[in-house]
């Protein structure tokens, strides 16, 4: 490896000055989602049984591979990719696009791409490739009239339709999220971002209590009034988008989403409702970790787990077999690892040296974050069953490389960082 690294080197497209660089071969930034990438292994194998069906394997392996690729990556300067993010960016609606017409379908989505020698997940991609988009958009500017705002919506509404339309709810919230944090970052009103925000509230609304919209648009709109220097436009426009959305939210409703994503919204709304159907994964997962108590059953020893009770445990419920196994201890030892890995990020965002750096780092702490959250939430019965993966956990080995690659990225703007202090 070192000597490949080597000789990029010396044909100018990686850095030159590198004394931290075998350091970061074992950075916490790197040692943590490794650790997450053996425990949820162990936990696989303990869900699937037999080592020679299992996915065990494949998911320890893909994780060795990444962390050896994000150390690499950490030696590629940023700056010097710029000016290939649009090209990747326009790929990856490409790829996007052929799932409709080539995708693999699995549980009534269709989200998978066949190559022949391996499958990809497009929508796992595009996270990464907006949040890099998104922040050569946002580089060196400020957020402060609505023009400002096309581009930056843009890059996020045409991966986002293909995405919903998938279907695949869970990532389509993800470029949501990233989106707002990262306007946020470049200094948008905060207004700006509730008005935003509260896309959701008014579809929400309008399904649930459609005539709280009588004081929920007036509202909207004055808080679009005391954030703009063109006061009646913006909230004129504000309350015309927020009414349109109230109107696609019946469409939307009725053909973006399948029945059982339907189903999981609803019958979150009502925990004891169907216990044998849309709502088994949600019932099963909180008996599994309540199950675990303080100290857990042990690994491999998860009656549930061993069982197979809870479907799809390996991927977005592997948070159930480790509350079941390790316990209540596992879970904050996991919890804390994760904690610490984002308050990490944080520190090298606002330490950057560039705001296009800075960008960057913050996306992929926000995706990482909100996964984390929602997937956990999701788990033990606060949140709705989305399909949103555990990072480094959940099996998947598109959703484990890229948050590798993404790891890469934040160790080359931190070793630039460093470097440029010393």
């Amino acid at each position: 490896m070192f000597r490949s690294i080597s000789l990029l080197k010396k044909r100018g497209f990686l850095q030159e000055k590198d004394k931290f660089s075998r350091r970061f071969l074992f950075s916490p930034i790197l040692l943590i989602p490794l650790f997450l990438v053996f425990i949820s292994g162990f936990l696989i194998k303990s869900i699937q049984g037999d080592f020679l069906v299992s996915n065990y394997s494949s998911h320890i392996l893909t994780g060795f591979l990444g962390y050896f690729l994000a150390f690499f990556i950490s030696y590629i300067p940023l700056e010097r990719l710029r000016k290939y993010l649009l090209p990747f960016y326009f790929c990856t609606l490409i790829s996007l696009f052929l799932t409709y017409f080539f995708g693999i379908s699995v549980s009534g989505a269709q989200r998978w791409l066949n190559l022949g020698i391996f499958s990809f997940q497009p929508s796992e991609v595009a996270k990464l490739s907006t949040v890099l988009t998104l922040a050569l958009m946002l580089d060196k500017k400020v957020i402060s009239t609505l023009r400002d705002l096309v581009m930056p919506l843009l890059v996020v509404s045409v991966p986002w339709l293909l995405i919903f339309f998938q279907p695949d709810l869970g990532t389509s919230l993800v470029l949501l999220v990233l989106t707002g944090v990262m306007l946020y970052w470049s200094q948008m009103p905060v207004e700006w971002i509730l008005i935003l925000v509260f896309f959701i509230v008014t579809s929400i609304l309008h399904l649930i209590l459609p005539n709280a919209l009588i004081f929920w648009i007036p509202f909207i709109g004055y808080l679009a009034y005391r954030s703009s220097k063109k006061k009646i436009t913006f909230s004129v426009l504000t309350i015309f988008f927020h009414l349109l959305v109230a109107k696609l939210t019946p469409i939307l409703w009725q053909y973006g989403l399948k029945d059982y994503q339907k189903d999981r919204l609803v019958l979150f709304l009502d925990p004891n409702r169907e216990p044998l159907d849309g709502n088994y994964h949600l019932l099963q997962s909180k008996i599994a970790i309540g199950s675990g108590g303080f100290w857990g059953t042990g690994l491999f020893q998860g009656k549930l787990t061993n069982l197979q009770f809870i479907p799809e445990q390996h991927t977005d419920f592997i948070f159930s077999a480790l509350g079941e196994e390790l316990g209540f201890l596992g879970c904050i030892i996991v919890l804390f690892l994760f904690f610490f890995l984002i308050k990490k990020l944080i520190n090298i965002a606002t330490r950057a040296r560039s705001e296009f750096e800075s960008l960057i780092v913050i996306g992929i702490a926000s995706i990482f974050l909100f996964q984390i959250v929602i997937n956990v939430f999701m788990t033990i019965g606060l949140g709705p069953v989305t399909g949103i993966p555990l990072p480094f956990m959940s099996y998947g080995r598109t959703s484990l490389v890229i948050n590798f690659i993404s790891v890469g990225f934040v160790l080359s703007i931190l070793k630039r960082s460093r470097s440029l202090r010393s």
